[in-house]
């Protein structure tokens, strides 16, 4: 029986109310891009490095609407909260200590969160409104943005107490699902004109369906990497000491590991100068920023993809530890087989990752560079690209959200079946 079938039957009711309350919130989301700041207007001006803050928004930044920031002044302190529990010995403790220490880390990142959220809202509406408003102005829609971020922290927890999935992954996938729509809409005027002759209106036609087969085919591309994972065999000792092959298992290493994390660390750290560009407002400055620290120039192209490169392998490594990981196996009576326990394992599995890893970050590079690329070869708007990194994280909460709702049925089926025997 399919997925769909199994979701409508009367057993299931709660699991739909589920995905109703989720969409429900989603919706809210959406509706919320579209109230602009009072006071504001939209910004008609390219947006250049803040391109990604507003397609992960749905387009909130570019309506200057009250949800302008988003979610991404959280993600970017959560970012730095793992950073700071690999470097401070006070977060090391908080996480050993378990669901006790996590939550505490968590509220960290949403108190930093909400200061970024400040910060950052200060520095758009300088940016945005230049000097023609007071500093009160300011201040009050620095409050209004940040109150944004902070609303929809919120739905994100509702969504993911009262709904299905992770609530702050859907709100950024459902703004970029809202954005795709105008995409599409935007390359068929951009490739189809009706002004011309017939021969040039079916080309524009031809190259539109080259355009949408190509977008689809990356999207299972991405899939395809985004499932694509190196099992490593681990066998582990029974009660008399002996090992047996019954006690077999692996540990899956997923090519990908990372995730878009390095992108969106990446882009933080390009878009800072520009931001510091805009609140002190000097000329020389702002043009080094823009000749040389965008990633629409070669050298600011040259290094975005660096930062994302390197940061591949070290957040890898500060999810996937081998010489944690080797040393928790050899208490736990377990090996892989051919490799002796210790320091073997951990340089084995350090190989191992270091390729694994070299793959993930070149395929997140590539990713990334083709709709840059892809704007700079065609006249199409900003707005169209292949690729990137919303189509990464589509792909990734759309199929962890799939196999949520799959678990979820199945362990229903499973307590079904067990409670009639």
């Amino acid at each position: 029986m399919s997925l769909l079938k199994q979701l409508f039957k009367p057993t299931n009711r709660d699991l739909l109310k589920r995905i109703g309350f989720t969409l429900a919130a989603l919706a809210i989301f959406i509706i919320g891009t579209t109230i602009q700041v009072p006071g504001t207007e939209s910004i008609t001006k390219n947006l250049g490095f803040l391109e990604l803050i507003n397609t992960m928004g749905g387009g909130a930044l570019q309506n200057f609407s009250i949800f302008a920031l988003g979610v991404m002044p959280y993600i970017t302190a959560t970012i730095v909260m793992q950073l700071l529990g690999e470097l401070l010995p006070y977060f090391q403790e908080l996480r050993k200590q378990g669901h006790v220490g996590n939550q505490k880390i968590n509220m960290y990142s949403r108190y930093l969160g909400i200061a970024f959220a400040f910060i950052q809202g200060y520095a758009f509406s300088f940016m945005f409104l230049g000097k023609s408003a007071t500093a009160s102005e300011y201040i009050y829609i620095s409050i209004v943005l940040t109150a944004g971020t902070a609303f929809l922290l919120w739905l994100g927890d509702q969504i993911s107490s009262k709904g299905i999935g992770n609530g702050l992954s859907l709100i950024i996938m459902a703004g970029i699902i809202a954005t795709l729509p105008q995409m599409f809409i935007d390359a068929w005027s951009g490739l189809v004109s009706f002004d011309g002759t017939t021969q040039a209106i079916a080309f524009g036609i031809v190259k539109f369906i080259a355009f949408a087969i190509i977008y689809f085919a990356i999207i299972v591309g991405v899939i395809f990497v985004q499932q694509a994972e190196r099992k490593v065999p681990i066998q582990y000792a029974n009660k008399s000491g002996s090992y047996s092959m019954t006690n077999a298992s692996y540990v899956p290493i997923k090519v990908n590991t990372a995730g878009v994390v390095p992108v969106i660390f990446a882009s933080s750290l390009l878009a800072i100068p520009g931001i510091i560009a805009g609140l002190i407002n000097n000329e020389s400055f702002s043009l080094f920023v823009q000749n040389y620290l965008t990633y629409t120039t070669p050298v600011g192209f040259l290094i975005y993809v660096i930062f994302i490169f390197l940061f591949g392998f070290v957040y890898t490594y500060m999810i996937f530890k081998p010489e944690e990981f080797a040393k928790n196996l050899q208490e736990n009576g377990g090996y892989i087989p051919g490799i002796r326990p210790g320091d073997e394992t951990k340089t084995y599995l350090t190989k191992i990752l270091n390729r694994i890893t070299c793959l993930g970050s070149i395929f997140l590079t590539i990713i990334v560079a083709l709709p840059i690329i892809f704007s700079n070869l065609t006249s199409l708007p900003t707005s169209v690209s292949i690729g990137g990194t919303s189509l990464l994280i589509v792909v990734g909460v759309a199929l962890e959200t799939y196999k949520q709702i799959e678990g979820s049925l199945l362990s229903r089926n499973y307590k079904k079946g067990y409670k009639r025997r």
